[in-house]
């Protein structure tokens, strides 16, 4: 059986267009394996940011933490076992001001930890979630993927290599602003020849 977490990061809901292609997505996974498994994580329902607690609170051994320490972690640690659980990663991108939305870093902030994402060696960083596969549905209203103004796919596919997920693959509904019609259609188009 497959594991798939999809991840949602738009602030408009079910109008959002990356929630849209997420569905055809998660559609076509589940086409080619039905017993598919699918966990849904909607970051725009709220994040809790990382802060001087929560890097307290996830680098004290269980024990040894306060009671706001071991609720801090449960949360981390459960946003970690999602991932960790998943083959698949299905992750929402609408580009917001050039850049992730701040859900989707807050989301990416609480990944990284040293000993659980990644390592660092002599060589450089490793990362620990191998024989991943993401896929992300990008949307913006005037950004298109790749270009000198896109801040935020490089980023994504940077972090995700970070923590050793290292195929991944983008569908673009972008430039929606100027032809949104035909936009989406691309968007679609590309979710329609992906690889399930």
């Amino acid at each position: 059986m497959t594991n798939i977490l999809r991840v949602e990061s738009s602030i408009k809901g079910e109008a959002a267009v990356s929630r849209r292609l997420t569905g055809r997505i998660i559609d076509r996974l589940r086409t080619a394996d039905p017993s598919a498994k699918v966990i849904t994580r909607d970051l725009a329902a709220g994040m809790m940011p990382i802060d001087g607690n929560w890097l307290g609170a996830v680098f004290t051994p269980a024990d040894q933490r306060t009671e706001m320490q071991a609720a801090t972690a449960a949360y981390a640690d459960a946003l970690l076992a999602e991932v960790k659980a998943a083959d698949i990663l299905v992750i929402a991108l609408p580009v917001y001001n050039f850049g992730l939305p701040a859900q989707l870093k807050a989301w990416i902030d609480q990944l990284a930890r040293k000993g659980e994402t990644f390592y660092y060696t002599e060589a450089g960083p490793v990362g620990l979630l191998t024989g991943k596969r993401a896929i992300v549905a990008y949307t913006s209203d005037g950004t298109r993927l790749g270009s000198e103004i896109d801040f935020a796919s490089g980023y994504l596919r940077h972090m995700l290599g970070f923590f050793g997920i290292t195929d991944v693959e983008f569908v673009a509904a972008d430039a929606i602003a100027f032809d949104g019609d035909s936009a989406i259609a691309r968007g679609e188009t590309q979710i329609d020849t992906l690889a399930a």
